[in-house]
Protein backbone atom coordinates (compact mmCIF):
# COMPACT_ATOMS: atom_id res chain seq x y z
CA UNK A 1 0.00 0.00 0.00
CA UNK A 2 1.26 3.47 -0.88
CA UNK A 3 0.24 6.29 1.44
CA UNK A 4 1.31 9.81 2.41
CA UNK A 5 4.39 9.87 4.58
CA UNK A 6 4.30 11.49 8.00
CA UNK A 7 6.87 12.97 10.38
CA UNK A 8 6.51 9.77 12.44
CA UNK A 9 7.79 7.77 9.42
CA UNK A 10 11.03 9.68 9.03
CA UNK A 11 13.19 7.64 11.44
CA UNK A 12 12.23 4.46 9.60
CA UNK A 13 12.80 6.14 6.23
CA UNK A 14 16.27 7.25 7.34
CA UNK A 15 17.09 3.65 8.31
CA UNK A 16 15.88 2.58 4.87
CA UNK A 17 17.91 5.21 2.99
CA UNK A 18 21.02 4.50 5.09
CA UNK A 19 20.67 0.80 4.16
CA UNK A 20 20.37 1.84 0.50
CA UNK A 21 23.46 4.06 0.76
CA UNK A 22 25.47 1.26 2.37
CA UNK A 23 24.32 -1.20 -0.32
CA UNK A 24 25.23 1.21 -3.14
CA UNK A 25 28.64 1.93 -1.61
CA UNK A 26 29.33 -1.81 -1.48
CA UNK A 27 28.81 -1.73 -5.27
CA UNK A 28 31.10 1.33 -5.69
CA UNK A 29 28.12 3.61 -6.31
CA UNK A 30 28.67 6.71 -4.18
CA UNK A 31 25.31 8.37 -4.77
CA UNK A 32 24.11 8.86 -1.20
CA UNK A 33 26.17 9.61 1.91
CA UNK A 34 25.97 11.10 5.41
CA UNK A 35 24.93 14.46 3.94
CA UNK A 36 22.12 13.25 1.69
CA UNK A 37 19.38 12.21 2.01
CA UNK A 38 18.81 13.70 5.44
CA UNK A 39 16.11 14.26 8.02
CA UNK A 40 15.67 17.92 6.96
CA UNK A 41 14.85 16.93 3.37
CA UNK A 42 12.21 14.42 4.49
CA UNK A 43 10.71 16.89 7.00
CA UNK A 44 10.37 19.41 4.16
CA UNK A 45 8.73 16.70 2.03
CA UNK A 46 6.19 16.02 4.80
CA UNK A 47 5.54 19.76 5.25
CA UNK A 48 4.74 20.05 1.54
CA UNK A 49 2.65 16.82 1.52
CA UNK A 50 5.07 15.38 -1.04
CA UNK A 51 6.40 12.29 0.75
CA UNK A 52 4.89 8.89 0.02
CA UNK A 53 5.76 5.52 1.54
CA UNK A 54 5.21 1.96 0.39
CA UNK A 55 4.25 -0.41 3.19
CA UNK A 56 4.02 -4.16 3.26
CA UNK A 57 2.73 -5.90 6.38
CA UNK A 58 2.98 -2.65 8.40
CA UNK A 59 6.64 -2.10 7.48
CA UNK A 60 7.93 0.70 5.26
CA UNK A 61 9.93 -0.85 2.42
CA UNK A 62 10.09 2.13 0.05
CA UNK A 63 9.57 5.85 -0.33
CA UNK A 64 9.32 8.53 -2.99
CA UNK A 65 8.99 12.30 -3.07
CA UNK A 66 6.61 13.72 -5.67
CA UNK A 67 7.23 17.46 -5.72
CA UNK A 68 6.06 20.50 -7.65
CA UNK A 69 9.14 22.45 -6.58
CA UNK A 70 11.95 22.87 -9.14
CA UNK A 71 15.39 22.97 -7.54
CA UNK A 72 17.66 25.76 -8.80
CA UNK A 73 20.22 23.14 -9.90
CA UNK A 74 17.76 22.25 -12.68
CA UNK A 75 17.81 25.76 -14.23
CA UNK A 76 20.56 25.07 -16.82
CA UNK A 77 18.73 22.06 -18.27
CA UNK A 78 16.90 22.50 -21.58
CA UNK A 79 13.69 20.74 -20.58
CA UNK A 80 11.27 19.39 -23.17
CA UNK A 81 8.30 21.24 -21.66
CA UNK A 82 7.90 24.75 -20.19
CA UNK A 83 8.70 25.22 -16.47
CA UNK A 84 5.06 25.65 -15.52
CA UNK A 85 3.24 22.43 -14.80
CA UNK A 86 5.74 19.71 -13.92
CA UNK A 87 6.44 17.36 -11.07
CA UNK A 88 9.81 16.28 -9.79
CA UNK A 89 10.77 12.90 -8.38
CA UNK A 90 13.28 12.78 -5.56
CA UNK A 91 14.56 10.24 -3.05
CA UNK A 92 13.05 7.12 -4.59
CA UNK A 93 14.29 4.27 -2.39
CA UNK A 94 13.50 0.63 -1.76
CA UNK A 95 15.20 -1.17 1.12
CA UNK A 96 17.90 -3.53 -0.25
CA UNK A 97 16.17 -6.51 1.40
CA UNK A 98 13.10 -5.79 -0.73
CA UNK A 99 14.69 -4.81 -4.05
CA UNK A 100 13.86 -6.91 -7.08
CA UNK A 101 10.19 -7.29 -6.09
CA UNK A 102 8.82 -4.53 -8.34
CA UNK A 103 8.41 -1.97 -5.54
CA UNK A 104 10.31 0.78 -7.38
CA UNK A 105 8.04 0.15 -10.37
CA UNK A 106 4.99 0.47 -8.09
CA UNK A 107 6.24 3.77 -6.67
CA UNK A 108 6.91 5.18 -10.14
CA UNK A 109 3.57 3.89 -11.43
CA UNK A 110 1.95 5.73 -8.52
CA UNK A 111 3.86 8.95 -9.28
CA UNK A 112 3.03 8.79 -12.98
CA UNK A 113 -0.67 8.08 -12.30
CA UNK A 114 -0.71 11.00 -9.84
CA UNK A 115 0.82 13.28 -12.48
CA UNK A 116 -1.65 12.22 -15.17
CA UNK A 117 -4.64 12.51 -12.82
CA UNK A 118 -3.59 16.04 -11.88
CA UNK A 119 -2.88 17.12 -15.47
CA UNK A 120 0.85 17.75 -15.14
CA UNK A 121 2.68 18.12 -18.44
CA UNK A 122 5.76 16.11 -17.48
CA UNK A 123 7.73 14.32 -14.80
CA UNK A 124 11.33 15.35 -14.22
CA UNK A 125 14.06 13.76 -12.14
CA UNK A 126 17.77 13.28 -11.79
CA UNK A 127 19.75 10.13 -11.11
CA UNK A 128 23.39 9.40 -10.52
CA UNK A 129 25.48 8.86 -13.65
CA UNK A 130 27.43 6.06 -11.95
CA UNK A 131 24.33 4.00 -11.10
CA UNK A 132 23.70 1.86 -14.21
CA UNK A 133 20.68 0.12 -12.66
CA UNK A 134 18.89 3.44 -12.11
CA UNK A 135 19.79 4.74 -15.57
CA UNK A 136 18.33 1.62 -17.20
CA UNK A 137 15.26 1.74 -14.90
CA UNK A 138 14.25 5.24 -16.04
CA UNK A 139 15.21 4.80 -19.67
CA UNK A 140 13.09 1.63 -19.93
CA UNK A 141 10.17 3.68 -18.57
CA UNK A 142 10.55 6.14 -21.46
CA UNK A 143 12.37 8.97 -19.66
CA UNK A 144 14.65 11.03 -21.92
CA UNK A 145 18.11 12.07 -20.74
CA UNK A 146 18.54 15.81 -21.25
CA UNK A 147 21.70 16.92 -19.48
CA UNK A 148 23.74 16.74 -16.34
CA UNK A 149 24.01 18.60 -13.06
CA UNK A 150 26.39 18.34 -10.11
CA UNK A 151 25.90 18.01 -6.37
CA UNK A 152 29.48 18.44 -5.07
CA UNK A 153 28.56 17.45 -1.51
CA UNK A 154 27.40 14.09 -2.85
CA UNK A 155 29.83 13.25 -5.64
CA UNK A 156 32.37 14.54 -8.13
CA UNK A 157 30.39 12.70 -10.83
CA UNK A 158 27.34 14.20 -12.55
CA UNK A 159 23.69 13.41 -12.06
CA UNK A 160 21.72 13.02 -15.27
CA UNK A 161 18.43 14.86 -15.66
CA UNK A 162 15.49 13.05 -17.27
CA UNK A 163 12.00 14.04 -18.34
CA UNK A 164 8.91 12.11 -19.36
CA UNK A 165 6.24 14.05 -21.26
CA UNK A 166 2.74 12.99 -20.25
Amino acid sequence: MIRKGTAQDIDNILLLTKACAKDMMSKNIFQWNDVYPNKWAFLKDVERNELFVLETEESIVGCITISTYMDEEYNPISWLTPNKNNIYIHRLAVHPNHQGNGYAQQLMDYAEAHAIKNNYSSIRLDTFSQNPRNLKFYELRGYKKLGEIYFPRQSEYPFYCYELIL
